[in-house]
């Protein structure tokens, strides 16, 4: 079955090149490093005589910044250890450089080479990790076979499996269990990831909960937020983080059918590449609006309906400048996001009917007063301007968003528990 894949991946090859290059117009950096996605690197590897390297692979930017504890974590534990990152977007590479820059030479970032057996084996060899961590949902067959073929523990932490992925993956049952068991061990979000991850044959999964409680807001960001916040003034303020594609047109399609005029919407694309689309569909529905990245000391002028956030790494200081936030990915069947950055920085959070992605910390959420769920984009503007102009019910609706993301904080030290026996 593996071999069949693999020649899957080899006929591919040319047209997932040819889509990359073809991404590479909108986004350049799909067009960059194209030699690391085939196995092949460049430069001084690691000292292995006095590093041995742990291997992270972070696919995007939300699994980039789910690793950040456990990587701050690992790196204070294992002063003689140093991390190899690798992404699969330029996006997630972006953001591991902000993150974790200044940290060089003991972390190094590239992407990893596509799923084939050659390739993935010439990566290994390149770099001779000791340990090899997956975040979230990453599991390839070639690379597992890779490493249990050499002796290299590999994890899956953070792990969450929607019932969705779950069935897609039963599908390909034979290519799937056989990776599955050769997984050392598994640190799960929730008791149902758990479940999931079991009944597609994982051997040892442990519930540790979501790191991604743990990562704590930068004061860098937070006070961007302050900046940004006192560039906008005194209205009220309404983010939408992390829509994508069709919800945009939904939001503001309803907002000319709401009464939001002092409302300043702050709409934050999840992709880059989608920033001048975005701003052209805002000046086709007429609504006056300004992009983040063209703020002056002048701030944000009051006729202003919609300012466009244009910039990367900032997520941080969106939610520390809004007063309520709607966590985009959910009006349309997409999965929704991650919500937990929201609610660590006290906002009450809106989310739309399609949470799949993350369904138990939405569920959670919404327990716990912190979310409250929508149906469409109407709602979701009605929701949004009740609580902006409740100054009560937000306040508390944000402090049970603030205490739901700090009764959930430790998974960072759970997670680190179950790697100390493989690392040591």
């Amino acid at each position: 079955m593996r071999s069949l894949y693999s020649t899957a991946w080899w006929l591919a090859l040319p047209v997932v090149l040819l889509r990359l290059w073809w991404r590479g117009r909108k986004e350049p950096g799909y067009r960059q490093n194209l030699s690391e996605r085939l196995g092949f690197y460049k430069g001084t590897p690691f000292d292995r005589a006095r590093q041995k390297i742990i291997w992270i692979h972070a696919v995007s930017v939300g699994e980039t910044r789910a690793a950040e504890p456990l990587m701050e974590a690992l790196l204070t534990a294992y002063p003689d250890h140093a991390i190899l990152l690798t992404h699969m977007t330029p996006t997630g590479r972006a953001a591991g450089k902000a993150l974790f820059g200044k940290l060089a030479p003991r972390v190094r970032q590239c992407y990893l080479p596509y799923d084939t057996g050659w390739m993935v084996a010439r990566f290994i060899g390149y770099f001779a990790p000791r340990l090899c961590i997956l975040m979230e949902t990453e599991v390839w067959p070639n690379l597992v076979a890779q490493c249990v073929r050499r002796r290299i523990p590999v994890v899956l932490a953070n792990a969450r499996l929607s019932e969705r992925s779950l069935k897609k993956a039963q599908r390909l049952s034979r290519l799937m269990t056989e990776a599955a068991h050769g997984l050392a061990c598994v640190a799960a979000q929730t008791e149902a990831d758990a479940a999931r991850l079991r009944q597609l044959g994982v051997r040892d999964v442990q519930v540790t909960g979501s790191i991604k409680f743990d990562v704590t807001p930068p004061a860098a960001a937070l006070a961007k937020g302050a900046e940004l916040r006192r560039q906008i003034g005194d209205r009220p303020v309404l983010l939408c983080a992390s829509t994508r594609e069709g919800e945009e047109a939904l939001i503001l399609d309803a907002m000319a059918a709401a009464d939001m005029k002092q409302t300043l919407i702050v709409m934050v694309p999840r992709h880059p590449q989608r920033f001048d689309e975005v701003e052209r569909l805002i000046a086709a529905k007429g609504l006056k609006m300004c992009r983040r990245s063209a703020l002056d000391s002048g701030g944000v002028a009051s006729d202003i309906a919609v300012l466009l956030g244009d910039s990367m790494g900032e997520m941080f200081a969106y939610y520390a400048a809004c007063d309520v936030a709607f966590i985009g990915g959910s009006l349309l069947p997409l999965g929704g996001q991650n919500l937990i950055e929201a609610c660590a920085l006290g906002k009450p959070v809106l989310i739309g009917p399609h949470t799949f992605n993350f369904s138990a910390v939405s569920e959670d959420a919404i327990a716990a007063g912190a979310a409250l769920r929508v149906q469409d984009a109407a709602g979701m503007l009605r929701d949004a301007d009740r609580l902006l102009h409740a100054d009560a019910l937000r306040a508390v609706m944000g402090a049970k968003a603030k205490a739901f993301a700090g009764q959930h904080r430790g998974a960072t030290v759970r997670t680190m528990a179950l790697l100390q026996p493989l690392i040591d």
